[in-house]
């Protein structure tokens, strides 16, 4: 019988050590992969790759003709002769489209700025002498996640191509509790996103940190698990128990 008791007692134990061990995991860790995950190929896309435009991109569209003439002088003058400029924006909607004046509606989606821009020069030409276009996406933003709980950030893309370095160094940075070699980079469709894994804990990792990054991006740096800080952190109350179950264990007479 007390063979059977002190089996009973290390069992229990060991079932408390690993549930203990379990609960230590940090639950607030997002966009967990299976280890055998296939990440995208993140050499496949080219450093100088430019902004592609997306669904829900504000487009500023400037027109002008005469190759751009107007840029230099005046577009349009007042009755005061104060000069007078219009600019037009657009939205991207769901199937790629913007509806522009005399036009109509022409497709942008996965446009790069300077195609987006002789796309629309070609279309104008039927119309005005030499046409001049300028586009500028005027609601970049990437959310990026440093690695720390409760610093997520939405972080606007000024400039018209930003990389994943200078997002980084908008944010601040990966946070100390982040792992610089476990870096995910999550695009396109959420139901059906390219993830790519890209590691910045050396050198070589400069070469991936120079990619443009697009719009709607997920930059998410996945924080450490600390075992060990959580598990000093409940070891104490699990001790204190038992200590508790042993206290009784041993008063308890044996038959």
């Amino acid at each position: 019988m007390k063979i059977v008791s002190s089996r009973f007692l290390i069992f229990s134990l060991l079932l408390l050590f690993v549930m203990l061990a379990d609960s230590c995991k940090n639950r607030s860790i997002m966009f967990r992969t299976p280890r055998d995950f296939k990440y995208d190929d993140f050499n496949q896309i080219s450093s100088i790759e430019q902004y592609k435009i997306g669904v829900n991109d504000i487009v500023e569209i400037s027109l002008s003709t005469n190759k751009g003439a107007g840029e230099l002088e005046s577009v349009a003058s007042g009755d005061n002769g104060i000069v007078v400029r219009q600019k037009l924006y657009v939205t991207v909607e769901f199937d790629g489209t913007v509806k522009i004046p005399i036009i109509g509606r022409i497709y942008l989606k996965d446009l790069s700025m300077r195609e987006a821009e002789l796309l629309m020069e070609e279309k104008y030409k039927l119309i005005f002498i030499d046409p001049f276009v300028v586009i500028k996406i005027t609601n970049k933003r990437v959310v990026l996640f440093p690695g720390e709980g409760g610093s997520a950030r939405v972080i606007n893309l000024t400039n018209q191509n930003t990389s994943l370095l200078e997002a980084l160094a908008m944010s601040g940075g990966i946070s100390g509790n982040g792992k610089a070699h476990k870096v995910k980079l999550i695009r396109g469709d959420l139901k059906n996103p390219k993830v790519y894994l890209i590691d910045l804990s050396t050198i070589d990792g400069i070469k991936a940190s120079d990619m443009i990054l697009q719009g709607n991006d997920i930059v998410y740096i996945q924080p450490r698990d600390e075992y060990i800080t959580n598990f000093s952190g409940r070891i104490s109350g699990v001790l204190a128990l038992v200590t508790t179950l042993f206290f009784f264990y041993t008063i308890i007479p044996k038959n």
